[in-house]
């Protein structure tokens, strides 16, 4: 009995310590329980909260690191008058009546005792601010644990700097350099010759993705992906009566969303594309006949949408009355 008891004693404290060393979490992989992480988020069980005077007084009285939280949006925008839970520094370091406790006689801060943010796992990190952001706040996250993002071990850290002022929020002049860090290949199709203006500042990422909440393919904030691209591309939402089933299927089939070399956005140029499918415009693929006239065959070597200029889908019939997106 006895050595049974021992054997549940080591039992339990291997498991504190699995759940409270931070390195151990942040090396665990796949991600951990969410117990784990609210485990080390409690932080010191022996501090009590002493607010903010404290943490000014102390340390931060003159440094930027107050004059920057005073201008951010939590520490601006969250005021007493709004009647929402206020956001101070304990919200997120922890607890610090250990921290300030031989602070006059030491002239620094026990910062040991503090949660080392820095140091967390970024499922942990977000969980810092999912526990205001999953509630009744703008914005809210419920969806950010199973976002792409976030099961890519990135956080909310990497892309807000709590401490920095207005930029605490993504301004959307700065969104392309902040996304194109980590997406470079999306920065070099960019470049390309037929590109979305997002370089030009006319358009930025988050208008077609939702860095937080999305859990679709590529974070797309449209239910499909021409869903998405007809919110701006309204011409070519249908139904048409004469539809072309690529095109009702998915815009990507034949368009890159980023850049392309080739005019407009299409993933190859004309006429190989249409090829792909339209293989020798006859055969089984297709019933459009041979070509005839030699001046046809030098058409076809040129641009499909010359003839077919409603690609896209119409509800007018063709010249011969088949629905070839042919314009009259």
């Amino acid at each position: 009995m006895k050595h049974r008891i021992m054997l549940y004693l080591c039992l339990a404290s291997l498991f504190i310590v699995a759940c409270t060393d931070v390195a151990t979490l942040k090396s665990s992989q796949p991600i951990a329980p969410v117990r784990d992480y609210e485990t080390i988020l409690v932080g010191d069980l022996e501090s009590n909260y002493v607010g903010d005077e404290n943490c000014l007084a102390s340390c931060h009285k003159h440094d930027k690191t107050h004059s920057d939280f005073k201008r951010s949006v939590h520490g601006d925008e969250i005021s007493e008058d709004t009647g929402l839970p206020l956001v101070n520094c304990e919200s997120c370091h922890g607890p610090g009546s250990k921290a300030v406790e031989h602070a006059a006689e030491q002239k620094v801060c026990d910062f040991k005792t503090l949660l080392p943010l820095k140091e967390f796992p970024a499922q942990a990190q977000s969980m810092i601010c999912l526990k205001c952001h999953s509630a009744a706040s703008t914005p809210n996250l419920n969806s950010w644990n199973s976002s792409v993002h976030a099961l890519n071990d990135v956080s909310c850290f990497d892309c807000h700097k709590l401490h920095k002022g207005p930029q605490q929020k993504v301004s959307r002049h700065d969104q392309e350099d902040l996304c194109t860090g980590c997406h470079m290949q999306t920065k070099m199709e960019f470049s390309q010759f037929s590109h979305h203006p997002v370089p030009e500042h006319k358009m930025t990422c988050t208008d077609c993705h939702d860095p937080h909440n999305s859990t679709n393919r590529n974070n797309l904030k449209g239910i499909t992906t021409k869903a998405l691209c007809t919110k701006c591309h309204m011409e070519y939402q249908g139904p048409f009566v004469y539809e072309h089933a690529d095109v009702t299927e998915e815009c990507t089939n034949c368009h890159r969303p980023h850049g392309s070399p080739n005019d407009p956005l299409l993933e190859v140029a004309q006429p190989f594309l249409c090829m792909q499918c339209h293989a020798g415009h006859h055969g089984p693929q297709s019933d459009m006949g041979t070509l005839g006239s030699t001046e046809m065959k030098q058409a076809f070597f040129s641009r499909c949408t010359d003839c077919h200029t409603s690609i896209h889908g119409t509800d007018i019939p063709s010249a011969h009355g088949r629905g070839s997106f042919i314009s009259r």
